[in-house]
């Protein structure tokens, strides 16, 4: 099997799929193995392309000459439309793919008759989702950082510290989701003294939250009422909802943005998934906010992206179990075999094979 390592293609994402140490665990497991990585793959998360050399790999001068050598893509992002032509049914492609926010992306793996398997969808017994879950701890924590810079008056903000000052009311942060996103927002609002306030649908989180979290960390039912009430005197709202594989539901329409006063702050993390908010759309790293209603948006769709050698690690750790299936057993096997890898094969030989996929194509077309 050849095994092919991209450099990534979106804006500012400096991300690699795989690190040196990593082709070395796998080339002791299967010799057979060959590795291609593009040129300045790995530059952006701190590894050289001697290092990759150094671990048994080729380094190859473009993305065309690596998808030609190579059978398995490991990579971070979706394919860009830069790349679709070079996909062809002897792929299989294993990265983030996010399908229920592009038909475009959708269609074009369809046509390509490859084999994806979405890192996003790929999914434990216990129901915990183990590719995602390491970004998600990186963008949740990301969120706060990012939603308190922009509350700085320099970027558009109100002007407010997040953990205010003795004798000054710090900020009000709302976070909406309690699952690894928000929780690990919440964490990191709290201990910058924020007043955080966590809304979760489902009962067994709730008291879950509540019972692990300080108590400035205030974890509430979440309904449209509360939300709304709340909104009110919020500097910072992050959107972290996630249903795995589908479009994330809109927890905050335009008509709530007025209930917010001007130079406040939405972070969408959820924008991978089509954005939890209405007015939100994807954004870069290189112009990360917009303004509705005298409200910040910052909607950065790799916000993961923006620290590298974290991310970078955090993900290749986690993904190097299945790439060792997939190299040891064959996909087709591997697939067969493992159900947690199963769990993310989203499209094969021009089918559809992940339910909530199918139904958000169904409705786009």
């Amino acid at each position: 099997m050849n095994i092919g390592i991209p450099k990534e293609v979106k804006s500012y994402e400096y991300r690699v799929g795989m690190i040196p140490s990593g082709i070395e665990y796998i080339l002791s497991k299967k010799k057979e193995v060959r590795f291609f990585v593009e040129r300045g793959a790995g530059l952006g998360s701190g590894f050289s392309d001697d290092s990759y050399r150094n671990a048994g790999a080729t380094i190859v001068d473009s993305a065309e000459q690596l998808f030609k050598e190579a059978d398995l893509i490991v990579k971070v992002k979706e394919p860009l439309s830069s790349e679709y032509g070079f996909i062809t049914p002897k792929h299989t492609l294993f990265t983030y793919f996010h399908f229920s926010s592009s038909m475009e992306l959708t269609q074009a793996m369809i046509n390509s008759k490859a084999t994806c398997i979405a890192y996003e969808t790929v999914k434990k017994i216990d129901g915990s989702l183990p590719l995602l879950t390491p970004m998600s701890e990186v963008a949740g924590r990301l969120s706060i950082q990012q939603g308190a810079k922009y509350l700085e008056k320099a970027f558009g903000g109100k002007g407010k510290l997040l953990g205010g000052i003795p004798g000054i009311l710090p900020a009000k942060v709302m976070i909406i989701g309690g699952g690894v996103v928000g929780t690990q927002a919440a964490k990191m609002a709290a201990g910058l003294g924020a007043r955080v306030y966590l809304f979760e649908i489902n009962p067994q989180r709730v008291r879950y939250l509540n019972d692990i979290f300080p108590p400035n960390i205030v974890v509430l039912y979440a309904n449209q009422a509360e939300i709304t009430k709340h909104l009110k005197d919020t500097d910072l709202v992050i959107g972290a909802v996630l249903i795995p594989g589908a479009k994330a539901p809109k927890v905050i329409n335009r008509e709530m943005l007025k209930l917010l006063e001007k130079g406040s702050v939405l972070v969408d993390v959820a924008i991978d998934q089509g954005g939890c908010f209405e007015t939100s759309r994807p954004t870069t790293h290189l112009d990360p906010v917009y303004e509705v209603d005298g409200v910040l948006h910052y909607c950065v769709p790799n916000m993961p992206g923006a620290v590298p050698q974290t991310s970078t690690l955090g993900l290749t750790y986690n993904t190097l179990p299945y790439i060792e299936k997939i190299v040891t057993q064959g996909v087709d096997n591997a697939l067969l075999i493992d159900k947690e890898l199963n769990s993310g094969l989203s499209i094969q030989n021009g089918s559809i094979l992940d339910a909530q996929v199918a139904l958000f194509y169904r409705n786009n077309t």
